[in-house]
């Protein structure tokens, strides 16, 4: 699957895209099945009460049917046409969640850097927990990152947060799928107490000594053990294992950088030779 040139056209001005039944009924059967087992058996689904987010990092690494997400035709074209085709895997969280999540970027980069790919296996609306972008914040000279507006000052402007003016609620269901550029501002309001999402985070792959520190200050932030789930490395040894020699052109980067940026946390182990 490749993007058309109106959907490139789409992303760079706007830092997202929709997908509307990427994924068949069926498929999102097993999804979601293998997505509970591992909220519950590596996380502590068991114990979600709905009184606060559940989360695990990473997700689709703790089973062998989700880590093929990442040898989908359908991800591979989405990804490698905004990121390039060498791509890095950059693990994702898991969720049962519960309330608002505020207005936040995931990242503050010069440039397209990362995405977010969100899978939401609950029908999410504008009122019940759908991901609200601001279109166009991902740009460096967006009011929303030039110190114009803050969307976390809704107070001055007598504005609910949900109801700043321009944002666009994505209504989905299960079998879509989000994607956006990190530095778009976004959030949810409303929903359940115990909505179901998970997500993939993907970016370029560095080349020049300038793009390996953004990739090491990447993994400083966003990885298994930088929020506190120490799973040896970067990877699950399920991720390498199970992996055909594809999927690794998009694992050996950072399991290499993490064992430089997070030495305490990387157990040795080598990595197949493809």
């Amino acid at each position: 699957m490749n993007l058309s040139q109106e959907q490139h056209n789409f992303f760079d001005t706007f830092g997202y895209l929709a997908f509307r039944k990427l994924f068949s009924s069926d498929e999102v059967g097993w999804i979601a099945e293998e997505f509970e087992k591992v909220l519950d058996n590596h996380g502590s689904g068991r114990a979600h009460d709905g009184s606060s987010r559940t989360m695990i990092v990473p997700t689709i690494d703790h089973s062998e049917r989700l880590c093929t997400l990442l040898d989908d035709e359908r991800i591979l074209g989405i990804a490698g046409d905004i990121l390039g085709t060498d791509f890095n895997y950059a693990s994702g969280d898991g969720n049962y969640y519960s309330g608002d999540t505020g207005w936040h970027p995931d990242g503050g980069y010069p440039e397209l850097f990362a995405i977010k790919m969100a899978f939401y296996l609950d029908p999410v609306g504008r009122d019940t927990g759908c991901l609200r972008v601001l279109p166009g914040s991902h740009k460096a000279d967006s009011m929303w990152r030039n110190g114009t507006a803050d969307p976390r000052e809704v107070k001055k402007w007598d504005v609910a947060p949900a109801e700043i003016p321009g944002n666009v609620a994505l209504e989905t269901e299960p079998g879509d799928l989000v994607v956006f550029d990190h530095n778009t501002w976004h959030a949810s309001f409303g929903g359940s107490t115990r909505r179901r999402m998970f997500t993939m985070n993907l970016h370029k792959r560095g080349k020049t000594d300038e793009e390996l520190e953004r990739v090491d200050g990447y993994l400083k932030h966003h990885c298994p053990v930088a929020h506190g789930y120490k799973i040896g490395g970067m990877y699950t040894d399920l991720m390498i294992d199970t992996a055909p020699p594809e999927r690794l052109v998009h694992l050996q980067q950072l399991f290499e950088r993490h064992a430089l940026v997070h030495p305490e946390g990387t157990l040795p182990r080598d990595f197949p030779a493809g």
